[in-house]
């Protein structure tokens, strides 16, 4: 009932973390696309930065972060409302963080192919760049979107260092697959283990055929309206 239970929570974290990120990181994504500012490196530095620091160390910071003394859980606590540290909610920022790079570097690279003839032929019809962009970046868009929003699903549904320090191990509240798997090796309940662990493969493994298929597939349908 346990691993049900982080399981299930798991799967909301990935969720709405994934849904957050790709429609707070699309104007991120889209500024780097089409830059020619001097701080692009800057920022796309600071982008990938989760994908090369321990997870533990982002963890950390935001723990002090969202913490009662934090900036953010500071101010949140003398509000109120409270601090966010050992929250769901502070599990989702964290895996926002964590998965920033998953999220941006497709749809930069996915904007970046949309622009260009396609773009200033719009522009000569005089559509805003707001219009431009909803109907005729994202829509060009959606393969890299998509496989956008199954890199950030299938990376929270893995992550274990960052969660751990940010949400701890409260079963029911805090404590996911991946935690509930340590816990289980610890205690050498190692069948638990194996099963929870088989089923997350399965879960990430379908989430990667599917997104495979379809970019596929919309492959073999642009190549044949081309001809």
């Amino acid at each position: 009932m346990d691993d049900l239970s982080a399981l299930w929570l798991t799967l909301q974290l990935a969720l709405i973390s994934t849904l957050l990120l790709l429609i707070l990181a699309a104007p991120l994504a889209w500024w780097l696309a089409s830059t020619q500012s001097r701080y692009r490196v800057v920022i796309e530095a600071l982008v990938t930065l989760p994908m090369v620091l321990p997870p533990t160390v982002m963890g950390f910071y935001l723990l002090i972060l969202l913490g009662p003394e934090g900036w953010i859980g500071g101010v949140l606590e003398q509000s109120g409302v409270g601090h966010l540290a050992f929250t769901f909610t502070g599990m989702v920022i964290a895996s926002m963080v964590f998965s920033l790079p998953f999220v941006v570097q497709p749809m930069q690279n996915a904007f970046a192919a949309a622009s260009g003839r396609v773009l200033e032929l719009a522009a000569t019809l005089r559509s805003a760049p707001l219009d431009r962009f909803r109907h005729v970046v994202l829509p060009l868009s959606k393969r890299g979107i998509l496989t956008a929003g199954v890199l950030s699903f299938a990376h929270t549904l893995g992550e274990f260092g960052m969660i751990l320090m940010i949400g701890g191990n409260i079963p029911g509240r805090t404590q996911v697959a991946s935690i509930a798997i340590y816990d289980h090796v610890e205690s050498m309940n190692y069948a638990a283990a194996h099963s929870l662990s088989l089923l997350l493969i399965l879960i990430s493994l379908v989430l990667l055929t599917l997104v495979f298929a379809l970019n596929r597939r919309s492959g073999l349908l642009s190549a044949g309206y081309s001809l």
